[in-house]
């Protein structure tokens, strides 16, 4: 079985990128249907499960991986719940055995034994900021958020994701080493970024 994790930065194309490779590549890919799962699991709304992860339930916590879940266990409420079983998911997808790719939810240190190719995928924040406006120029008018708003949010998801990744690792998210391959979309067209990576990835695999 061959995993490629992508871990990324908001507004980079992180999750284009996944999506695209895993199309290339043929292979399953995962990213809101791990989402969709936990939220049928609990009965619950999907974006209501999406916005209880994003706000990282354990990112207060002074933990190492080794013990984190432990502690959660002894820490019953419903994100502590998603939390346990988002991890049980991603060992599932696992057990299944079929070559994936899979986009954040941290997959890169859940299924660190099984050697995935961690994948880091970042870029300038005038290049994410620009991607994030197209998106938003996408939505009714009403709904769109200012670009202020926007870098807001970056800056906020961005925190998150870091102290999450310190939680996980004991490294900061700048540290090259938790990751097999960086990869900055700044100027690149995604899909042909895409058909690099594809290439890269396989040769990966065979080492």
């Amino acid at each position: 079985m061959r995993i490629i994790t992508i871990s990324r930065q908001f507004g980079s194309g992180g999750r284009e990128l996944g999506k695209r490779l895993a199309g290339k590549l043929g292979w399953d890919y995962y990213d809101k249907q791990i989402i969709e799962t936990l939220a049928d699991d609990h009965k619950l709304d999907a974006e209501y499960v999406k916005k209880l992860l994003s706000s990282h339930g354990w990112q207060n916590m002074q933990l190492t991986y080794k013990n984190s879940f432990s502690h959660l266990m002894f820490n019953p409420g419903i994100r502590t719940e998603l939390l346990v079983r988002e991890r049980e998911i991603l060992h599932e997808i696992a057990r299944v055995g079929n070559d994936c790719v899979i986009v954040g939810r941290d997959a890169d240190v859940i299924l660190q034994e099984e050697k995935p190719f961690r994948i880091f995928v970042c870029a300038d924040i005038n290049a994410r900021l620009a991607r994030c406006m197209k998106y938003e120029n996408e939505r009714e008018r009403d709904l769109r958020l200012s670009e202020q708003e926007i870098l807001r949010n970056i800056r906020r998801i961005d925190r998150n994701r870091n102290r999450t990744r310190e939680v996980l690792t004991g490294k900061r998210r700048g540290d090259g080493s938790a990751f097999d391959l960086t990869v900055n979309t700044t100027n690149w067209a995604i899909p042909a970024l895409c058909e690099a990576l594809s290439d890269f990835s396989l040769r990966y695999f065979e080492g």
